[in-house]
């Protein structure tokens, strides 16, 4: 008889839905235009100074959605809403046109005061381009008196440029691009939960690269609020040069365009490269949350595309804050682990203070 290790199967999962994605034929790798020019300069500046320029600036840009509904039942209403992102003038002429106005999901309990209720924003992991997934991972949360926020991400569903395939980005700056955007948009949402609608807690979470956003909104907001990174490394170097998705990259064309700038010999050159640009979004070198009791990391034991060391790393730069560890694999934790996603979202928000007691 022969044993089949569960950690190893779900390891080797990863790897197998990693080939198939990545390195057939199916879509273009990442980056399969470079690196982006001065774009990439531009947005390596402004993400040097992203949290001591943005996490003193508040309250940000307050946005005002128009909101449309979709459908209501009994007892809860969905809402979809767009505004224009409220990022400042050189993000937004750096932005694709097509990601220049934001749409939202907002999913809550009807007759309830907000000031008697959370709601958590979910930030988007590569490849999530709908509200479904999120809604589906906030729907059954309902029953907790707990609403739940979707962004949709610039260069993600309705806002992803006419070139671009999939989730691959076409230049490296468009990944830092889509953070810093998604971290202001965030923030702005945020302000609106507690300014215009009034919750009495509210939380940001996300998967994998969503993960990393949420744990910089979480950062730079000031005051406590709950933050829950899922599934997420410390940094964007951890998922590109050291996980699954180095396979998904475009090496030989980085290296070409590196080539045209600098004399550029072999791939570990580039890579390096790769290394110091994606350090921008080394999360361990933002502020430690407001109310760090209130972080909760959700983490897998045999994933593919995050290493363990990288979610210690950050655990242990901001003291006070949980890892919880899931049985699996990335895929599969993604997908058979929502109720402990869930209980994690409901524990964060129970170690906050309302911000005015309910009746």
């Amino acid at each position: 008889m022969v044993t089949v290790n569960l950690g190893t199967l779900f390891y080797v999962l990863d790897h197998v839905y990693g080939a198939l994605l990545h390195r057939t034929k199916i879509s273009p790798p990442f980056f399969s235009r470079g690196w982006g020019g001065t774009k990439l300069e531009l947005l390596e500046k402004m993400i040097k100074q992203l949290f001591p320029d943005v996490g003193q600036n508040w309250p940000p840009t307050l946005v005002q959605p128009i909101w449309k509904t979709i459908w209501e039942s009994k007892t809860a209403v969905l809402r979809e809403g767009v505004f224009r992102t409220p990022c400042d003038e050189q993000l937004f002429n750096a932005l694709p046109p097509e990601s220049h106005n934001a749409r939202v999901a907002f999913l809550a309990p009807k007759f309830l005061p907000p000031q008697k209720m959370a709601c958590v924003l979910h930030l988007a992991g590569t490849g999530d381009h709908t509200f479904e997934r999120r809604l589906r991972l906030g729907g059954p949360l309902l029953k907790e008196n707990i609403a739940t926020m979707v962004l949709e991400s610039p260069f993600y569903g309705r806002r992803r440029p006419m070139l671009q395939r999939g989730a691959k980005l076409l230049c490296v700056s468009d990944l830092l691009l889509l953070g810093r955007v998604t971290i202001e948009e965030a923030r702005s949402l945020l302000y609106w939960l507690d300014s215009e609608a009034g919750f009495g807690k509210m939380g940001v979470c996300g998967l994998s690269m969503g993960g990393v956003h949420a744990a910089m909104v979480g950062s730079l907001h000031p005051t406590p609020i709950a933050t829950l990174p899922f599934l997420s490394p410390h940094s964007a170097v951890v998922a590109f040069c050291e996980g699954i998705l180095k396979h998904a990259t475009a090496w030989e064309a980085l290296r070409d365009d590196f080539a045209a700038q600098k004399a550029v010999t072999t791939i570990e050159e580039v890579r390096e490269r790769m290394r110091n640009v994606l350090s921008l979004t080394d999360v361990t070198q933002f502020p430690i949350p407001k109310n760090p009791d209130s972080v909760i990391f959700v983490a897998a034991t045999d994933d593919g595309y995050i290493p363990k060391h990288s979610v210690v790393e950050l655990q242990k730069a901001w003291p006070g804050s949980e890892v919880r560890w899931v049985t699996g694999g990335h895929v599969s934790s993604f997908l058979l682990h929502n109720d402990e996603f869930r209980r994690a979202i409901v524990d964060a928000l129970d170690r906050l203070q309302w911000k005015e007691s309910p009746l």
